[in-house]
């Protein structure tokens, strides 16, 4: 039984998606503001984390923020009434792996979750090795020669597609949707200033790389 934390001050919103939740057969737990939230989810391992943005003490940004600083990855799915490609992508920098606009659909919210549980499971207990390079997916994080670097969410998302995907060319489209969302309008040169800030982080020479790999008209090949 997968366990989810929803933190959601609306008491309508959070008792619906409980009971929803819990005849899908999962383990539910209510936070009610942005710090419950962040006690809640240091203090206890859940599968998935359903956050509102707009919450009391701390607001949805702040919570993501201070769990993934803690090394908790939780998967994170972001609840906004936001519609601003500028919010959703902050909302991705700052840690969320997804985001559903309010008023949503409780089935499109379930698929969502189903899609982040089974995208995330066989993540979340492994370490892959590269050069001098360790990605560690359970605590988002990212070690060189024993080192932590600071990478952003939207960076370890792209390396995380790339090692998933390793020796195939992946076009800059499959890059956006694997990092930012299919509903997030950002230019092909959003992708490439990420992987180039990516290159910076973990290849020895940026400017001759050898894992992050161009393939002219294509895309990118990760070659780990």
């Amino acid at each position: 039984m997968s366990s989810i934390l929803i933190v959601e001050d609306d008491e309508g919103i959070a008792m619906g998606l409980e009971d929803d939740l819990r005849l899908d057969g999962y383990d539910v737990a209510v936070a009610r503001d942005g710090e419950d939230g962040v006690r809640r989810a240091r203090e206890h391992t859940f599968d998935l984390i359903v956050l509102d943005l707009m919450l009391p003490r701390k607001d949805g940004y702040q919570v993501c923020r201070e769990l993934r600083h803690a090394g908790i990855a939780t998967p994170i799915i972001m609840l906004t009434a936001r519609t601003q490609d500028a919010e959703k992508v902050l909302g991705l920098e700052m840690g969320a792996d997804d985001y559903i606009t309010k008023p949503f659909n409780p089935m499109e919210l379930r698929a969502r979750i189903k899609a982040v549980l089974r995208r995330t499971a066989g993540q979340l207990r492994r370490v892959y090795t590269f050069g001098d390079i360790e990605v560690d997916f359970r605590r988002c994080q990212v070690r060189r020669a024993g080192t932590v670097v600071d990478i952003s969410s939207l960076e370890f998302k792209l390396l995380t597609a790339f090692i998933e995907q390793r020796g195939r060319v992946l076009s800059r489209d499959e890059l956006l949707d694997a990092a930012w969302g299919r509903d997030v309008h950002v230019t092909d040169r959003a992708v490439d200033n990420h992987v180039v800030g990516l290159r910076r982080k973990i290849e020895s020479d940026p400017a001759e790389p050898r894992f992050i790999i161009s393939v002219r008209g294509m895309g990118y090949r990760f070659d780990g």
